[in-house]
């Protein structure tokens, strides 16, 4: 008795202790991230220091420098906190979908809906002045409606063949390619200044960005994480494989059609104002995993602020290579994201030998 006791309470430890290793583990992400959204704010063509932005801060919008003022939260302010937003979206939607699809290197990209979401945008930026209507709205409307149109077709195909991880693969990659094809058809017939514009969109870029637009990806966010939080168990369950974790109640089905939904609002969220951004979705999880483990209670809100630093630091990386002319963080996270991958799929290989 007393030995079946003090292995219980070796266990009891050794679960404090990861726990709280877990827990370090998000507090100093997020300390990293305020860090970095702080050198955000000071870097740009402009300059500005950070006594000037922590002032600035401090005193808002109404400050009595009004150019100062306006730089910081007119500017790149929006810039920042959509950084945050669209990165927490897309490294959520990444976590999530590798998790239903027990794939390592699925991400948003996998089942076409950053595909469909830039043809939507060729497509308002090639025929949006036939609706009398401004740019900065159609645009992301376009984006984000096909954005849908794609998660409809992916799960009607779903639907007819069966929701599994393999179906759902293969549904994506035909209208990934679908949609990439018909907008290359658009960027062939498109004049070179609508061409310029739609490859522009394509970069991915956060200077796109408008307190109206953080307002709405915000929402759209803030609407979806009950739901993220609500399946946390499910999803860390379903990592045990399709037939034990139906041996334990769940409903395998359900848990990846309402996954399936989240992570094409998540991920129209986040490019339907900013663009096309990579590698994200598909870093995030790894690094959180390597953090925290597959415990999602911790994984996803981790993956959320390790998806909003790399999109951030991304930003400021940007920056500080180009001030004059600030590259789009999508090019950046595209170049960035090749070694941070190989580092991934190093250090977990490394891990499972170890193991």
């Amino acid at each position: 008795m007393t030995f079946v006791l003090s292995q219980v309470e070796f266990v009891r430890g050794d679960y404090r202790r990861a726990s709280r290793r877990r827990q370090w583990g998000l507090g100093l992400s997020a300390i990293a991230l305020i860090g970095l959204m702080l050198l955000d704010l000071v870097t740009g063509p402009s300059g500005m220091p950070l006594g000037d932005v922590l002032h600035g801060l401090i005193a808002g919008p109404a400050g009595e420098d009004r150019m100062a003022a306006t730089i910081l939260w007119q500017l790149r302010m929006p810039q920042t906190v959509m950084g945050v937003v669209v990165g927490a979206c897309l490294g959520l939607a990444g976590l999530q979908m590798q998790t239903i699809l027990d794939n390592p290197l699925a991400s948003p990209f996998t089942l076409g809906f950053s595909a469909a979401a830039g043809f939507g945008a060729a497509l308002a930026i090639t025929f949006g002045g036939a609706f009398a209507m401004p740019d900065h709205f159609v645009v992301p409307a376009a984006a984000f409606s096909m954005t849908l149109v794609a998660c409809g077709l992916v799960y009607l195909i779903a639907t007819l063949r069966g929701a599994s991880p393999e179906i759902l693969v293969l549904g994506g990659i035909a209208v990934s390619f679908f949609f990439q094809s018909i907008q290359s058809l658009l960027q062939f017939l498109a004049s070179p200044e609508v061409l310029q514009q739609i490859v522009f969109w394509l970069f991915g870029s956060l200077l796109k960005a408008t307190w109206t637009s953080v307002s709405v990806s915000g929402a759209i966010l803030l609407f979806c994480l009950p739901f993220v939080a609500r399946n946390c168990w499910a999803l860390t369950v379903l990592k045990l494989g399709d037939g034990n974790a139906r041996s334990l109640g769940l409903s395998v089905e359900r848990v990846r059609r309402e996954t399936f939904l989240l992570v094409a609002l998540l991920t129209a969220a986040a490019v339907s104002f900013v663009g096309t951004i990579g590698f994200v979705g598909l870093i995030a999880p790894h690094v959180c995993r390597l953090l925290v483990g597959e415990d999602h209670r911790f994984a996803l809100p981790l993956s959320a602020i390790i998806g909003a630093v790399i999109l951030v630091g991304a930003s400021v990386l940007g920056k500080f290579i180009s001030p004059a002319a600030v590259i789009p963080v999508g090019i950046v996270t595209a170049v960035a994201g090749i070694p941070m991958l190989f580092a991934a799929i190093l250090s977990r290989s490394t891990q499972g030998g170890a193991r």
